[in-house]
């Protein structure tokens, strides 16, 4: 309890790197619709160049930290780096084979397999954390669009979102494992150059070109990389050691209506208004979890903190 509620204290920093995190990866899906790339080759390189860039901090001043921590710390900075593979590995190919608005919404599932890792970990989410969770996933699935279809290969596409909802969320609550130790620069190297080595591996196998792509693919991979990754995700990895992983799920469907009104400014994608009530929906489970939280740890004013 002593651990928790000290990295609950810091309320301004987390609430920002928050906001720059949800921003960014708010541009992760209109970049990929915007490149021409395989999307595992896409994954590939916005974990490789953000590895690239993060090495010489991580062997220069940080080094002493990697060499200072512990195995199990590092280790599971490495089942992260795995999971987060896992996680590209099967939601990103689940979109390219069935329907867009269905594999965003069975991957917004990702707070209630968090919750449920919590509640596995001795955390169970309190009730109004719960009853946000169900609005913020039931309002994500509202506003994507999310149907049924009865085809083979739409099912396996589903099955393959689900999973990277699951593989999300382990991804999740494996960070906020390693972040007790761990500076943001040292984890997201070694989380991210682990994925990196994975997904190199299986676009190799898989015979996925990694190279050849026109300038405007390279202009979305860099900017994938920039906003993205080293500030969506590494700021959700510096957040995971001041609140929860829970929480962190949680904010982190705000992308669902943020990369919407990206792709509409920048792409033309003009949003459903049959979708409009579920963006509303969303946010309204957004802060009913946080209020909730809020209010069982006595801090009403500190909305980063988690149950």
């Amino acid at each position: 309890m002593n651990e928790r509620s000290s990295r609950h204290r810091t309320g301004l920093p987390t609430i920002l790197a928050l906001t720059v995190a949800v921003l960014a990866v708010s541009s992760s899906a209109p970049l990929i619709a915007f490149a021409a790339a395989p999307a595992l080759a896409l994954a590939f390189w916005r974990n490789a160049l953000a590895a690239v860039v993060l090495t010489p901090i991580t062997y220069g001043p940080r080094r002493s930290e990697i060499v200072g921590s512990s195995r199990r710390t590092r280790f599971f900075a490495v089942l992260a780096g795995l999971a987060l593979a896992a996680h590209f590995g099967t939601w990103m190919p689940s979109v390219q084979l069935g329907s867009v608005t269905t594999a965003a919404a069975l991957v917004a599932t990702q707070p209630v397999w968090q919750g449920l890792i919590a509640a596995a970990q001795g955390r169970r989410p309190t009730l109004p954390g719960w009853i946000g969770i169900g609005l913020a996933v039931a309002g994500a699935a509202w506003a994507t669009g999310a149907d049924v279809s009865v085809s083979a290969q739409a099912v396996f596409a589903d099955v393959l979102a689900l999973l990277g909802g699951i593989f999300v969320a382990v991804y999740t609550a494996l960070g906020e494992r390693a972040r007790t130790e761990l500076s943001t620069t040292t984890y997201t190297w070694i989380c991210y150059g682990t994925c990196a080595v994975v997904l190199g591996v299986v676009c190799l196998a898989a015979g996925l070109p990694l190279a050849g792509y026109d300038n405007r693919t390279w202009l979305a991979v860099l900017g994938l990389v920039a906003g993205a990754q080293l500030l969506g995700h590494s700021m959700f990895n510096f957040a995971l050691q001041r609140t929860s992983a829970t929480a962190v799920s949680v904010l982190a469907l705000l992308e669902v209506p943020g990369a919407a009104l990206l792709a509409w400014l920048w792409l033309g994608h003009e949003p459903r208004p049959a979708a409009l009530p579920g963006v509303a929906l969303l946010l309204a489970g957004v802060a009913v979890f946080i209020l909730g939280a809020a209010r069982s740890s006595r801090v009403p004013v500190d909305p980063s903190l988690a149950d």
